[in-house]
């Protein structure tokens, strides 16, 4: 067999299994959120009888999805934003600096992303009680912070290594003072990091159930928390696909935005560190 026609092969194989895993599940969702309410979608009907929007105005009406809405995007900026500054001074320990026990502190770094999201809501809302912190949107912002600061730092450290030595001792050479070290050998280095880092944390943040449901619930809502509500006992697949809908195509969109940002920043060809 020619490489040619095996590259041909498996980029075959790559679009049927993105097809199969994306595009279908994506229109299904669309499907069964159009489906009218007095006309129900069954066997063996291969198509809803009727489309309309009346599961998106029914749920609009019924449910906090407003409110959710807003607390969820008011949330995740603040995630983001926070493990960002949080993270800095550990990844430029972990990408700059050699220290014994670096490898410990690193595997110890990424130990909330190992545990379960329900053992750590449970454990974390018993920590804020016993520090006195009583507001839901507060808790819920440092829980955040505190889950998705690993990615964060994970994401930093590896930008941090990329910076060239080299461009940093000319600054100082040059009678460069700290913040213009960092804005002009730091920075341009880091800019794509910290981007793909708010991102992951921002979306991480739109998207958690568990510490948002145990510190939230029940008059402080988030749509993962309105979406797994009609995953549960009383299972409504319309209402959930309108919902999974309204969590999903936002993210996308900011991740083509910030694709977009990343690619106008360019990838940085300065590696090593001098």
């Amino acid at each position: 067999m020619s490489r040619t026609r095996l590259n041909t092969i498996l980029i075959a194989l790559f679009l049927t299994v993105i097809f199969l895993w994306l595009a279908i599940p994506f229109a299904m969702a669309i499907l069964w959120s159009l489906v009218d309410p007095d006309h129900a979608w069954s066997y063996p009907d291969l198509f809803p009888q009727k489309l309309s929007f009346g599961r998106w105005s029914e749920m609009w009406a019924t449910t906090n999805l407003a409110g959710a809405l807003a607390n969820s995007y008011t949330l995740a900026p603040l995630v983001a934003v926070m493990a960002i500054t949080l993270a800095m001074p550990t990844a430029f320990a972990f990408g700059r600096l050699d220290f014994r026990g670096k490898a410990i502190a690193q595997f110890i770094s990424l130990l909330p992303l190992v545990l379960p999201g329900f053992v750590i809501a449970l454990f974390f809302t018993s920590l804020l009680f016993k520090l006195g912190i009583y507001n839901k949107f507060l808790g819920i912002v440092v829980g955040h912070t505190v889950l998705f600061l690993p990615f964060a730092i994970r994401i930093l450290s590896v930008s941090f290594s990329q910076v060239r030595q080299d461009l940093i001792d000319a600054a100082r050479d040059l009678g460069a003072g700290p913040l213009s070290r960092f804005s002009v050998a730091y920075l341009p280095v880091l800019k794509p990091g910290i981007l793909a880092a708010l991102i992951i944390v921002f979306i991480q943040s739109i998207e958690e159930f568990a510490l948002s449901f145990v510190l939230g619930s029940p008059d402080f809502t988030t749509v993962p928390t309105i979406l797994y509500s009609y995953l549960g006992y009383n299972f409504i697949r319309p209402n959930a696909a309108v919902v999974s809908l309204i969590l999903v195509v936002p993210n996308v969109l900011l991740m083509l935005i910030f694709e977009r940002l990343l690619r106008s920043e360019g990838a940085v060809t300065v590696g090593g560190k001098g």
